[in-house]
């Protein structure tokens, strides 16, 4: 398995100051006090980040393996998700009009080698 870079502790940090800051602020949304705990945990989190200290490596760490758990967990359901409600149906309604966009279907003829009508391409205006 390809290995992965790990964020750097310093922005780890101030990821955490936001995600817990907005946490702390979001009771003022329906005028009730502010999380005291979670203000503080975002300030150690974001003089933590500024000092690019060490004792982030461990949860950072932590992070970044949930994060590969994740990624094995959730992309291929995704992908399941995307081939059986989008290019099945497609296939299943191709077949029901009797289309063959890929010419796989059997001939009898003796190639499959498709000629070309029109002129060879030019390298004139490509792009």
């Amino acid at each position: 398995m390809k290995k992965t870079n790990i964020s750097s502790n310093k922005s780890f940090g101030f990821v955490f100051f936001i995600v817990f800051i907005l946490i702390a602020l979001y009771p003022l949304l329906n005028d009730e006090n502010i999380r005291l705990w979670s203000l503080l945990v975002s300030l150690v989190f974001l003089i933590l980040g500024l000092l690019n200290s060490k004792i982030l490596n461990p949860l950072n760490n932590l992070w970044h393996k949930f994060g590969l758990l994740l990624n094995k967990i959730i992309s291929p359901m995704i992908m399941g998700i995307i081939f059986f409600f989008i290019v099945t149906p497609i296939g299943i309604f191709m077949r029901i009009l009797k289309k063959d966009l890929l010419n796989l279907k059997y001939n009898n003829k003796k190639t499959y080698w498709i000629e070309k009508k029109g002129p060879k391409s030019r390298m004139k205006n490509q792009f």
